[in-house]
């Protein structure tokens, strides 16, 4: 198993951690996300980081990267759609408007969480008329998306400005994620594969 695991079935993620040439495995732990009351979206995702890493079954040598995305509009956190209809009524409350993006990410390893830390950025978009959306909603892609949409996928053109963290949004700030995994030494910059 490599030193460093990331722990989670988000092939986005598997991509955007990929794609700097670090050498890592996946271990899927299935956390139940269930909000608990009183906590904040915040604290919610950050939560859940530090469970999903805590849950992943790896060698204690190994620094597990655990990591939540939401969406929050008017204090409301839009999670992933379950059908159409729950996807047309997130967009509709996202068209024309600004929304938050938080994902929170936790870094274990021995058991015990190593670093931790919350991204937020804001995502503007533009209005969306009916027929786009009743095109996109069509597609396969809002379904397993916090927020229905992919900012990296054909809901890209509903966006008019991101304030923050790209990679945040897309569900895991990859500046904040190598710097903790820096300053743990999980990695040396000369051994990351150029591709």
């Amino acid at each position: 198993m490599k030193k460093i695991v990331l722990a989670s079935a988000s092939p986005r993620r598997r991509e955007l951690l990929g794609s700097l040439g670090l050498d890592f495995d996946i271990c899927v732990s299935g956390v139940d996300e269930i909000a608990i009351e009183g906590e904040t979206p915040a604290e919610h995702a950050l939560r859940l980081s530090q469970e999903k890493a805590l849950a992943a079954e790896a060698p204690p040598a190994s620094f597990v990267i655990g990591a939540d995305t939401i969406v929050i509009i008017d204090g409301e956190v839009l999670g992933k759609p379950q059908d159409r209809a729950h996807a047309a009524e997130m967009l509709r409350k996202l068209s024309g408007r600004e929304h938050r993006v938080i994902t929170a990410f936790a870094i274990v390893r021995g058991g015990a969480v190593q670093a931790s830390r919350t991204v937020e950025s804001g995502v503007l978009f533009k209005d969306i008329s009916e027929k786009e959306l009743a095109w996109y909603i069509r597609t396969p892609e809002p379904y397993d998306k916090a927020g229905g949409y992919a900012v990296q996928g054909i809901g890209a053109f509903f966006i008019r400005e991101i304030h923050g963290s790209y990679t945040n949004v897309i569900g895991l700030p990859l500046a904040e994620v190598m710097e903790a995994l820096e300053e743990l030494d999980a990695f040396r910059l000369e051994d990351l594969a150029v591709r």
